[in-house]
């Protein structure tokens, strides 16, 4: 008697429960549709047009009258390392409704809750 393969490759929308539809909805989540994503463009990103209008020197006393921007030699390259950031994991977790409304008060929460998991974490590492 012939035995019946069953796909292991989970649906788009399915649920960890078989056959059981998401309990969450996309607002919930904080899921974009590519029209709503697209269409909101931040008003502080790069001018790329003034940019490609300016000159060698007009670029060069730009970055001379950045506070933030600092000069680099070969010295500072000698011992550069690049360092590739862990990637992250998905997870599901239960929180409480208003911790984390409180969270996503800002853009970034998931970043800061994260940061929050690992500071405690150090703070409780044995030696």
């Amino acid at each position: 008697m012939p035995t019946q393969k069953t796909s292991l490759v989970r649906k788009p929308g399915a649920s960890s429960r078989r056959g059981a539809p998401s309990r969450t909805n996309a607002a919930a989540i904080g899921k974009r549709s590519k029209d709503n994503g697209s269409a909101r463009k931040s008003a502080t990103g790069t001018d790329w047009n003034r940019l490609r209008r300016q000159t060698p020197a007009e670029i060069r006393r730009a970055i001379l009258a950045d506070p933030d921007a600092r000069p680099t030699d070969a010295a500072f390259w000698k011992h550069a390392k690049v360092v590739m950031p862990t990637p992250k994991e998905i997870v599901t977790m239960r929180l409480d409704a208003d911790l984390l409304r409180w969270f996503r008060q800002h853009p970034g929460y998931q970043t800061r809750i994260n940061a929050i998991l690992r500071a405690y974490m150090h703070a409780h590492e044995t030696a």
